[in-house]
Order: structure tokens, then sequence, then C-alpha cells
């Protein structure tokens, strides 16, 4: 049979060994940034809203144009191209980008910029599923 030292027993051992790999595992967890802290860090009244605009002039890609529009509200293009969910091209000619309070009372004062419209999902009333 094994003997242990006085003062001790079977279970420290492993014991110990689970509360350091547990201290160590949430360490690691609390430095890895999650997608919750991600979305906080952004402000929380910012809300996707619909740009329209007049369409481009001469051979200006609608897309750059948004673009160059957005930027000129929040200072860089890289920060107009990471705002911005989706360029309108075809029927209207506008994008979809998250902003905030200010910025959507700043770039409605833009040139081009005809209306800034919250987004806003409908739902339809009609349809393979309503037809009965």
């Amino acid at each position: 049979m094994r003997s242990f030292p006085p003062n001790s027993s079977p279970l420290l051992s492993p014991l110990l060994l689970f509360f350091v790999v547990s201290a160590a595992i949430a360490t690691m967890t609390d430095s890895v940034p999650s997608a919750a802290a991600a979305a906080a860090a952004q402000p929380a009244s910012a809300a996707v809203h619909i740009v329209y605009t007049e369409r481009p002039e001469g051979n200006e890609e609608p897309e750059a144009y948004h673009i160059r529009t957005l930027a000129s509200v929040l200072g860089s293009e890289q920060a107009a191209k990471d705002a911005m969910l989706y360029s309108y091209k075809t029927a209207a000619s506008g994008f979809s980008a998250k902003l905030t309070p200010e910025q959507v009372e700043q770039i409605s004062r833009q040139p081009g910029v005809l209306q800034v419209v919250p987004s806003r999902t409908v739902q339809l009333h009609s349809g393979p599923g309503k037809l009965h």
C-alpha cells in the first residue's frame, strides 16, 4: 500500500492540477476579444440606415460615389468601406450603412444626398404559406 506524507491526501495533487489548469484557461479566454465585446465597442445608438443619393455624374461608378459620400462624414475611405453594408445601383441610387444619429444628421446635409431613412424589416402578407 502506498503511503502519503503527513498532512496530505491522495486527492491533493489532482485537485491542485485542476485549479491550475482552470486558472490558465480562464486567463486565456479573458484575453481573447469576443464578438459581444467588439459589438459593445461600437456606439450603442448606431443603427442601419438607407441613404438615397443622386446618381453619380459622368463615368464615376456608383459604389465609388457612395463611398466618397460616406467618407466625407466618417473621415476616411476605409471607415466608409467598413461601415457600408450595401450599395444600391439599379432601381435606386444609394447605400445602407450603420450610422449614429449625429452621422445621419451630417450626411443628410451632404451634396447629392436626397434622403436618409432608418432601415426596417417588413413581413410579407402573401406567399405560398398565406394562400390557404
